[in-house]
């Protein structure tokens, strides 16, 4: 018997056990389907671009800017309790344009973003190079965000799991929960095909797999897995500083000399395969960007598969009709940035019945007697 059963071992579930604990939540169980941490946790880019990548103000921009504003926090809570460091690089994140039909799109990001309030500057070619002289001699001019930044999502993962294990919070791996248990309304555990865990309370984390865990009791709405294929080259020394997005693609420097290049965007189901045509896509976007990676054999290949909702939005918080259960997936392209701020309005309301706006707004309860047509 544990007090809390977290299903799903990515940072989102890793995140909300670490904020639990510090609330003294009880005993916490972690279980996960394969080995945690492997699936989109891995396989991202670490991008904290709450800025560059909104299209509106909204209150997923919100959300996504005031979790971005727990970075700086996050990390160096995780620095002191586990001595990992996560690499967070605060140096900005620069929007090209390279071609005609890119100017015209960033200067029109660039009015509406500046008459929003946002933190955003509009530089020139050379303003540009001077920021980053390896960059393509086609650039025109860029955005440039100084509240955009990126972490190292490997090492964030390993900061979290070191604080599991000095906090002696269970992790199950290669245990993949079937459906959940519920008597009398109430959530009262998992179970496999062959194990029964029992809890007080419930937490589903389980990303792309979520919405395949069965119950009599309700039905959640889809959560389907949409597969980014990703690159990376490695450098002698680090040649870049930060981000670097165009609009068909995006170059994340780390601080070991590599050099990932993302990513694709395919509706394949549950399919990890790297493909031809994908690899030549994500190349072509790197030397777009970075010709003089033309010259560098791709160091890495890989594939995640990122959780997306109906409507593209979080699922988060209680679920109706069931006690004690709860909800966080379908964080899509940002579970990244989104961690610090999903595991606190979460551990808050488990663990001290506070409630969050966020928690209304990106309810399951969203989905319920809707007729919308699927994606």
């Amino acid at each position: 018997m544990t007090e809390v059963l977290i299903i799903g071992g990515g940072i989102i579930g890793l995140s909300i056990a670490r904020e639990l604990h510090k609330r003294k939540a009880g005993k916490i169980t972690i279980l996960e389907r394969g080995k945690i941490g492997k699936e989109a946790s891995h396989a991202a880019a670490g991008m904290l671009a709450p800025n560059a990548e909104t299209e509106k103000l909204d209150d997923f921009y919100r959300f996504c800017e005031e979790s971005n504003k727990l970075y700086s926090a996050f990390c160096d809570e995780l620095f002191d309790e586990t001595g990992v460091d996560v690499e967070l690089n605060k140096s900005g994140t620069l929007y090209l344009a390279l071609t005609e039909n890119d100017s015209e799109e960033i200067r029109q990001r660039f009015e509406w973003q500046k008459n929003a309030g946002l933190d955003v500057e509009l530089l020139s070619a050379n303003d540009t190079k001077r920021l980053e002289p390896f960059i393509s001699p086609d650039v025109r001019e860029s955005l440039f965000f100084p509240n955009d930044w990126q972490v190292e999502n490997r090492k964030l993962f390993h900061a979290l799991e070191k604080f599991a294990e000095f906090n002696e919070i269970e992790i199950r791996e290669n245990t993949e929960i079937k459906r959940l248990i519920v008597e009398n309304g109430k959530v009262v555990g998992a179970e496999t095909e062959s194990e029964k865990f029992y809890a007080e309370k419930v937490i589903l984390t389980a990303g792309a797999w979520s919405s395949l865990i069965e119950t009599e009791h309700f039905t959640l709405p889809e959560v389907k897995p949409i597969r980014g294929q990703m690159i990376s080259f490695h450098t002698a020394k680090q040649l870049y500083e930060r981000v670097i997005y165009s609009p068909r693609g995006y170059l994340v420097p780390r601080r070991d000399g590599r050099i990932l290049i993302g990513a694709t965007v395919e509706d394949v189901g549950f399919d990890k395969n790297l493909t031809e045509a994908g690899i030549e896509y994500l190349r072509e976007t790197a030397f777009e960007i970075a010709p003089s990676l033309a010259n560098l054999e791709i160091s890495e290949k890989w594939t995640g598969l990122r959780p997306i909702s109906k409507d593209g939005l979080p699922i988060l918080g209680e679920v109706s009709g069931i006690e004690d259960l709860f909800i966080a997936t379908a964080h899509y392209r940002n579970g990244i940035l989104l961690a610090p701020l999903t595991a606190k309005i979460l551990a808050e309301k488990i663990a001290e019945n506070i409630d969050s706006d966020y928690l209304k707004i990106f309810n399951l309860r969203r989905f319920q007697n809707r007729r919308d047509a699927m994606y």
